[in-house]
């Protein structure tokens, strides 16, 4: 009864393993593309950071499987920031706090991608896409000498629109994109709970 189940799991992994190698075959490494964005963000809904800001950068790592659809995996980052001026803070019915405060937003999105061209134009490539995955976000105050921070971990999707632009028809080129993401971290601060974060942006890159 082992050997049976023993000969029945090696010719499983040999059935895996041939699978595996057909497709790395058929791989063309001319259809894969690597894109590296600068990005400005912006905030909404929370309050808590919510300036344009452009301390961001995004990745993305795509295959072209048809002229029209590729997909990927993506990793990003952005920081966004705001300054509030000195006030009175209620932290419980017998305390409080009187300071200003720098707050500071930081995330860091990273999943799968998907496109699809809606033009095979050599030159101009218009194209709708979506990204989805999970996010690490963490949000500080600071205040004084010192500061309060909350981490956690959400569900992300963004769709965007976009245009790669190659200028001599080939591989390398150019990158414009408008995006929305929504991810449903939830993260305590010094004033406020947030539960969800909205943000809109654009991209400004290079494709190779």
């Amino acid at each position: 009864m082992k050997i049976n189940i023993l000969k029945k799991m090696a010719l499983l992994a040999f059935m895996c393993l041939g699978v595996a190698v057909k497709g790395f075959s058929q791989f063309d490494i001319s259809k894969t593309t690597l894109k590296v964005d600068w990005q400005m963000n912006a905030p909404f809904s929370t309050g808590f950071a919510d300036k344009l800001s452009g301390w961001g950068m995004n990745f993305e790592l795509g295959y072209q499987f048809t002229p029209r659809w590729e997909a990927g995996v993506f990793a990003s980052f952005h920081t966004n920031h705001k300054y509030v001026g000195r006030q009175t803070l209620p932290l419980s019915p017998t305390e409080s706090l009187t300071t200003d405060q720098q707050r500071s937003a930081f995330q860091v999105p990273f999943g799968v991608m998907g496109a699809y061209n809606l033009s095979t134009n050599r030159y101009v490539k218009p194209y709708i896409g979506v990204k989805a995955g999970a996010m690490f976000a963490r949000n500080t105050t600071y205040f004084g000498s010192g500061g309060v921070y909350d981490k956690s971990w959400g569900f992300y999707v963004s769709p965007e629109i976009g245009l790669k632009i190659y200028p001599t028809g080939k591989k390398w080129g150019f990158h414009v994109a408008g995006y929305y993401s929504y991810a449903t971290n939830k993260t305590q601060t010094l004033t406020c709970d947030i539960e969800g974060q909205n943000h809109a942006g654009f991209r400004l890159g290079v494709i190779f």
